[in-house]
């Protein structure tokens, strides 16, 4: 397994490679939702590369850069089991140097849910996907359904700029009981994780409802937001069904939803989203 750590050996590296190329780009810390993306995209390529890279550009004021979970060790013993041929580890330096000031932003979609209550956060994460995408040049890229909006910020950016890549979706890799599987998880304490069992709880009843003929979005929502609010450990940020494309509010369910929340168990805020219809 080879290691890259700038920007121009990657280029390099690229130009001599032969075959597909399938990438997963990573904050590391990495668990089995981030594995399952990669063992997909070694299966199916001829190359799999992993960036491992905590972008700052996508936190905002207040949020967790400096305590997002890092272990390197860790990540690369992980990924080398896996077979993986190249990770590239780009520094701050490297991929923003002082004279950056190019951005990419996808506008309407990113300004709902997530977009909505973290202002400037897809401007980051746009840009970062643009630019990794643009260095190792992979024919598949792969990303989990748990983030949904910046799967579709994601596919809608590399549909606009006619982009030379196709963005593979995996589903939400979960723990047996049902949690998604994040990184931000070894945040919570014991009696926070069991607190967190409410979001999957919440998105299987209005899965519930909806099969059992309830397709007033409103209705749905009253049902949920009475089920987190049970639990005395857990602060609901949003809860929203929206059109599983646009991502518009929905008011009744008539053709694919993705009903999606933002949940604070104690101080972790946790995302988890679920598509119907």
């Amino acid at each position: 397994m080879q290691v890259i750590n700038s920007v121009k050996e990657m280029k390099q590296v690229r130009q001599k490679l032969t075959g597909t190329v399938g990438f997963v780009p990573t904050m590391g810390f990495l668990h089995e939702g981030h594995l399952t993306l990669v063992r997909r995209a070694k299966r199916k390529n001829d190359v799999a590369v992993v960036s491992i890279f905590v972008n700052p550009t996508q936190f905002g004021p207040g949020e967790d850069l400096q305590q997002y979970p890092r272990d390197t060790e860790r990540d690369l013993a992980l990924l080398e089991k896996e077979g993986v041929d190249i990770v590239f580890m780009p520094t701050p330096n490297d991929m923003y140097p002082d004279s950056y000031n190019t951005w990419v932003e996808t506008s309407g979609i990113t300004k709902r849910l997530e977009g909505k209550k973290r202002p400037g956060h897809f401007r980051g994460v746009t840009t970062i996907v643009n630019k990794l995408l643009n260095i190792v040049l992979p024919h598949k890229a792969y990303f989990g359904q748990k983030d949904a909006q910046q799967l579709r910020v994601i596919q809608k950016m590399v549909a606009d700029l006619n982009m030379h890549v196709r963005i593979v979706t995996v589903t939400t890799v979960r723990e047996k009981d049902g949690l998604a599987m994040s990184s931000r998880n070894i945040y919570l304490n014991d009696e926070e994780r069991k607190a967190a069992l409410v979001l999957y709880k919440v998105l299987s009843v209005a899965e519930e409802l909806y099969m059992r003929g309830e397709h007033d979005a409103a209705r749905i929502k009253v049902k949920m937001t009475g089920l987190i609010n049970k639990e005395s450990l857990a602060k609901i940020d949003y809860i929203s069904i929206a059109n599983s494309d646009t991502l518009e509010e929905l008011t009744y369910i008539d053709h694919p939803a993705l009903i999606s929340m933002a949940v604070k168990i104690g101080t972790t805020r946790l995302i988890d989203n679920r598509t119907i219809g």
